[in-house]
C-alpha cells in the first residue's frame, strides 16, 4: 500500500501556512514570525498548534476559534489556487494504473484536505483519507502510523509513506514503515536529517530514484 502526506509533499501548499502566520500574528503585533514557532507548528497537527499558539503568545482566543480563523484564511487557497507538486498528479495516476491502493495521511484540518482534493479531481484516489484530528493522534507518533495502516487494511512492512517533514518521517520509521522523503523548500535547511532517516529521497515526482522506480513498477 502507498500512503502520502498531503501538504509539501503532494500540494505545493506549505508556503501558504508561513503567509497565514504572519497574517495572523500580525493582527496580534507579533511581527516577524518566530523561527522556532515555524518549526514547531509544521511538524504538529492543527489543534496541538492551535493550542501552542495560545500558549506561547498569550493570547485570549479559544483554540477553536484560533483553528477557526486559520481555517477561513487558507479556504479560498485550498479549493483553488494551491497546485499539485510537479509530476505529483501524473505518478498518482500511474500507481493507480499499476494496482496500488492508496491513502491519504495528513495533519491537514479536514475542510482544506477535502477542498484541495475535491478541486484536482483526487477524490476517488484514495481508498482513505486519514487526518491527525480526527484520528486524534499526531504524526509524529509512530502510533499514528500504525493506526492509520490498520483502518486502511494496509500492511506496514509492505508499504512506503511518502511524506517532507522530517519529524513525520522519522515517526513513521518507527512504526515500521519505508519512507520515500519528498523535497520541499520549507525543509531545505534540514534536508540532510530527512534523507537520513528515509529509505528513499525523491527529488521530484518528475523522476523517481532508480531504486524506488525499480520497487513500484518492476520490469517497466
Amino acid at each position: 500500500m502507498l500512503f502520502f502526506d498531503l501538504d509539501g509533499t503532494l500540494l505545493d501548499s506549505n508556503g501558504i501556512w508561513l503567509e497565514i502566520d504572519i497574517e495572523f500574528l500580525g493582527r496580534h503585533g507579533i511581527a516577524p514570525v518566530p523561527e522556532d514557532y515555524t518549526d514547531y507548528v509544521a511538524h504538529h497537527g492543527a489543534e496541538e498548534s492551535a493550542a501552542y499558539t495560545r500558549r506561547r503568545f498569550g493570547l485570549t482566543e479559544r483554540e477553536g476559534e484560533i483553528l477557526q480563523a486559520w481555517q477561513d484564511m487558507a479556504q479560498e487557497a485550498y479549493a483553488s489556487r494551491l497546485p499539485l507538486k510537479p509530476g505529483a498528479g501524473e505518478f498518482l495516476a500511474r500507481c493507480r494504473r499499476a494496482g496500488y491502493p492508496m491513502a491519504l495521511l495528513t495533519s491537514c484540518m479536514p475542510q482544506l484536505c477535502r477542498a484541495a482534493l475535491a478541486h484536482h479531481q483526487l477524490e476517488g484516489v484514495f481508498t482513505q483519507v486519514v487526518t491527525a484530528q480526527e484520528l486524534g493522534l499526531e504524526k509524529r507518533d509512530p502510533e499514528f502510523y500504525r493506526r492509520a495502516a490498520a483502518l486502511c487494511h494496509g500492511n506496514l512492512e509492505e508499504s512506503i509513506l511518502f511524506e517532507d517533514a522530517p519529524n513525520y518521517c522519522a515517526a513513521a520509521r518507527r512504526a515500521g514503515l519505508a519512507v520515500a522523503g519528498v523535497a520541499d523548500p520549507l525543509f531545505e535547511p534540514r534536508r540532510e536529517e530527512l534523507q537520513a532517516s528515509c529509505t528513499y529521497w525523491v527529488d521530484s515526482f518528475l523522476a523517481l530514484p532508480p531504486e524506488l522506480e525499480r520497487r513500484l513498477f518492476p520490469g517497466k
